[in-house]
Formats: C-alpha cells, sequence, structure tokens
C-alpha cells in the first residue's frame, strides 16, 4: 500500500491541531505553518497524480481491515485530480489571506486546514459513511470561516448556511440507511457487486434512497430546486472563504459522478442510471435560473455568485448524459469553473477595496482601475464562455458530446442562450463599474481619493487564480487527455473494485 494516500487526510489535521494548540499566539509562525502545510499538500498531490497515471486504482486500508468491513481511501485518477484542484486552490487563497485578510478573526488558518482535510478526504473516501463524516468536517469548518470577521449579514446567511447543511445532513444518513437496509454495505465498491442482485421487491426501497441521495448531493452542488442557499452565503463571505468554497460545491458534483457511476452504473440492474432522468432536467434548469440571477444581481458579488449557480448547471448537464464523452467535458469545465469563480471573488473584492464599494452603478474613477478592468474583461470573457480561455473549450466539448442525444436541442439551446445572458451581465457590470461615471463631465474628470496603499500580495494571488483559466486552455490537449481516460474508467469501473475488494471478488461479478 502506497501510505502517502493517506497523507491529504492526516497533514491538514495535525497542521490544524498545532495551530489551535499555541502556534497560532505568534502571526509570523502561524502563517508559516499554514503556508508549509498547504504547499506541502500540493506537492503530495502532485505526487499522487503522478502515481494515479500510472497505476489503475490503488486502495489504502486504514487500520489494515480489509474492505468492505474497515475504512478504505482509494486512489484513482478522479480523486487524484480533485486533491491537486484543491490544493492548487488553497494554496493561492492563502496567500491571498495572508496579506491581511486573515487578522480580522481567530483560528482562521485552524479552520482553514479542517477545512482541507474534509475537503481531501470527502475525494478519497472509499465508502458512503464516511463520505457523510468528511461532509461533516468540512461543513463545520465552513461555518467557522463563513461568519470569519464577524458582521450582521454575515451571521445572518451563516445561520440559513448552517441550517440547510443540518436538513441535508439528517436525510443523508435517511439514504444509507436505506441503502444498507437492502444491500447490507454501505462500501462503494461492495455497493457495485451489491446493487444489481437486489431482489425485485426492495428495488423501491433501494432507489428511493438512491434518489434521496441525490437529492443531498444536489444541496451541496446547488442544483435546483436546492440552489437558494448559495448566492446569499457566498455573498456574504469575505473573498478568500467565498474562493475557497468555490470548491465546496464540486464536492457535491464529484459524490453525484462517483456515486452513480461506481454503484448505480451500467451494470446495476434495474437501478442503472437512476439519477439520470432527473439529474438532466434540474441540471438545465439550474443553468438558466443562475444566468438569470446575474442579470437582476446589483452587485458585484451576487454576480458571481450567481454565476457560480449557472455554471454549476452547465457542469451537471455534462455529466447528466452519462458518457465517457460527456463526463470527460464535465469535468474540463469543473476545472475551469471553479478557478474562474474563486478568481472572481478575489477580483471583486479588489475592485471593492479600490472602489469603495461592489455595487454595479457608476461611480469615480479609482486608483488601479485600468489592470482591474482588464482583469475584469479576461474573467468575463472567460467565465461567459467566450474564446479563447477555458470557458469556452469547455462549453464546446459539452456542446459536442451531446451530439446525438435526445436532449441534444435542449442542451444546445439552452447553453448558447445562457451564454448571451452571461455575456449581458458582464458587459452591464463593466460599463457601469469601470466606464460610467457619477456627476457631470467635470466631476467625472477628477478621479477619486487614492485609498491607503494596499498590499501587493493578495492582487499577485487573484491573477494567479486567473491565469489557472489561460493554463487550461493552453493545455487543454493534456488535460482533455488525462479526462478522457479517467471517464472511462469511470463508466468501466472494474480496476477501482479490484482494487478495493480484490481481483477475486470482481470475477464473481
Amino acid at each position: 500500500m502506497n501510505h502517502w494516500i493517506v497523507m491529504p487526510v492526516v497533514l491538514p489535521a495535525i497542521a490544524a491541531c498545532l495551530l489551535l494548540l499555541g502556534l497560532n499566539k505568534e502571526q509570523a509562525l502561524e502563517r508559516t505553518v499554514a503556508l508549509a502545510a498547504t504547499a506541502a499538500q500540493f506537492a503530495i498531490a502532485v505526487a499522487l497524480t503522478v502515481a494515479a497515471t500510472e497505476t489503475p486504482a490503488e486502495a489504502y486500508l486504514l487500520g489494515n481491515w480489509s474492505a468492505p468491513f474497515g475504512i478504505v481511501l482509494v486512489l484513482d485518477r478522479l480523486s487524484a485530480m480533485m486533491l491537486l484542484l484543491t490544493s492548487v486552490l488553497a494554496l493561492f487563497v492563502l496567500l491571498y489571506a495572508i496579506g491581511g485578510w486573515d487578522k480580522r478573526g481567530k483560528h482562521f488558518h485552524a479552520l482553514f486546514q479542517f477545512q482541507l482535510m474534509g475537503l481531501n478526504g470527502a475525494f478519497l473516501t472509499g465508502d458512503v459513511f464516511n463520505l457523510f463524516v468528511f461532509y461533516e468536517v468540512l461543513l463545520i469548518a465552513s461555518y467557522g470561516l463563513m461568519v470569519h470577521g464577524s458582521g450582521g449579514e454575515r451571521l445572518k446567511a451563516g445561520t440559513h448556511y448552517v441550517v440547510t447543511n443540518l436538513t441535508g445532513s439528517a436525510l443523508f444518513l435517511i439514504a444509507v440507511t436505506m441503502i444498507y437496509g437492502v444491500t447490507g454495505t454501505l462500501n462503494m465498491a461492495d455497493l457495485a457487486m451489491k446493487v444489481p442482485q437486489v431482489a425485485a421487491g426492495d428495488q423501491g426501497l433501494l432507489q428511493a434512497g438512491a434518489l434521496l441521495l441525490l437529492l443531498v448531493f444536489g444541496i451541496k452542488a446547488a442544483l435546483v430546486p436546492l440552489h437558494f442557499w448559495l448566492p446569499g452565503t457566498y455573498a456574504a463571505s469575505a473573498a478568500p472563504v467565498a474562493a475557497l468554497f468555490a470548491i465546496m460545491t464540486k464536492v457535491g458534483a464529484y459524490s453525484i459522478l462517483r456515486f452513480y457511476t461506481l454503484a448505480f452504473g451500467a451494470d446495476a440492474g434495474d437501478a442503472a442510471w437512476v439519477a439520470a432522468p432527473w439529474l438532466l432536467p434540474a441540471a438545465l434548469v439550474t443553468m438558466v435560473l443562475g444566468m438569470v440571477g446575474m442579470l437582476a444581481a446589483r452587485q458585484l458579488r451576487w454576480l458571481v455568485a450567481f454565476g457560480i449557480v449557472g455554471s454549476m448547471g452547465t457542469l451537471l448537464t455534462g455529466f447528466s448524459l452519462f458518457t465517457a464523452e460527456a463526463l470527460s467535458a464535465g469535468m474540463y469545465y469543473m476545472l475551469h469553473s471553479t478557478f474562474i469563480a474563486a478568481g472572481l471573488f478575489l477580483l471583486v473584492e479588489q475592485i471593492s477595496i479600490r472602489r469603495g464599494s461592489d455595487a454595479v452603478a457608476p461611480g469615480a474613477r479609482f486608483a488601479g482601475s485600468g489592470l482591474l478592468s482588464a482583469l475584469f474583461m479576461a474573467a468575463a470573457i472567460a467565465m461567459a464562455g467566450l474564446p479563447p480561455l477555458s470557458g469556452f473549450l469547455g462549453k464546446l466539448l459539452i456542446l459536442d458530446a451531446a451530439r446525438g442525444t435526445q436532449a441534444m436541442g435542449w442542451i444546445w439551446a439552452l447553453i448558447l442562450v445562457t451564454s448571451l445572458l452571461s455575456i449581458i451581465a458582464f458587459a452591464r457590470a463593466g460599463s457601469l463599474v469601470f466606464w460610467k461615471r457619477d456627476g457631470d463631465t467635470t466631476e467625472a474628470a477628477t478621479p477619486a481619493a487614492p485609498p491607503a496603499t494596499q498590499p501587493v500580495l493578495p492582487l499577485v494571488a487573484t491573477i494567479g487564480v486567473l491565469a489557472m483559466t489561460a493554463l487550461l486552455s493552453a493545455f487543454a490537449g493534456p488535460v482533455t487527455g488525462y479526462l478522457d481516460e479517467t471517464a472511462r474508467q469511470l463508466i468501466a469501473p472494474n480496476d477501482y473494485i479490484a482494487a478495493v475488494l480484490g481481483a477475486d471478488a470482481l470475477a464473481s461479478r
């Protein structure tokens, strides 16, 4: 067994405990420990991603208890990719935060590391119950991060966020109880073996549990009609927290992708692809509502928050087709949407600091508007899906994957229409914020008083996150090659099952 597989969970847990136990008394030391731990997680994620390309799948049995009875972590191409995505995003967000934002409250760095522990565990776990456990770890940390820095609006949104996710957690337990009741297991590889054998009389309970679990994952992924918590929560959060939360919705999308290709895929008998008829309509409506919300937004942070809702609809549209080509396209768009959403939240705060407001309304000129307007334009192009950045390639891949499907007309029409709505929303916001001025011509010619000197590190981190969309475009060939093989592993999960249960168990499938 490769003992490095467990490190993405153990390392942030150790770092968080050290920070809580006294290292947070010295800010320089606290930042050093947090940055070193996050950089180490990035290095480990790179190594595990390389390893995943050389081995179809590899299981780590905690305590050396064999599956399905023991806790198992599984490394394959998908989990490695999500680990790498999380670590890259976390590194940029942490650099932004240590530019001064982390001074606004206690225990930011400890909560940040616990959040990474929960995220990494959710991507690596091989059984549904421990997916619930890691969900709770990341959610508890996110509650603290959500209200970090205080404020009435933040506390109100945080309360809504907590209540919604506690409801989701209760439904999660009910769903796994239903599935366990008819299969006798919660190990995902073992479920792939047991689900096809479920008797016809138990199919109703099994499929009800699977669909209830889809509801839970839909809450995490902000899928209509369960998206209502996201815009207010993300808009009220501080910029680095909202940027890190850009990966939170992807946990829900990852769970849908993993669970419904492995346990309820093509070989699941009567329960095969049980999520597909429900997922596609919900994804299309999510896409439309998100983009309409962007048109109605009166603040830049709300514009970005609704953009996340729309982007979740787009990537889940790709996942809902459950073909290798569509899954690959959806994963590419997932990488793109994570970076562009995080980068936009950071950029919006930089604009707000210098402008004094993030209102989508005319105002006086402000320091650094030239650079920030250029970055805003590039980010708008990426999120709206215009060439040459990764948003265009991601949507093009999804459109191509939808060719020949029964829903092709709806998918093509709605992706193109919502892209137009996104362009209009960003064009309106950009013109009001950067071009149109308050007052008469004389007043408009007078720039606003420059703000106090701002630290350079947050701006550098913002540019770094946004630059990832350009890198996804520049290296689209290797990236899509990796994702194509990942999608093939998901559609035919024999390697995953063999890694967890052994080749002998797979032979009896």
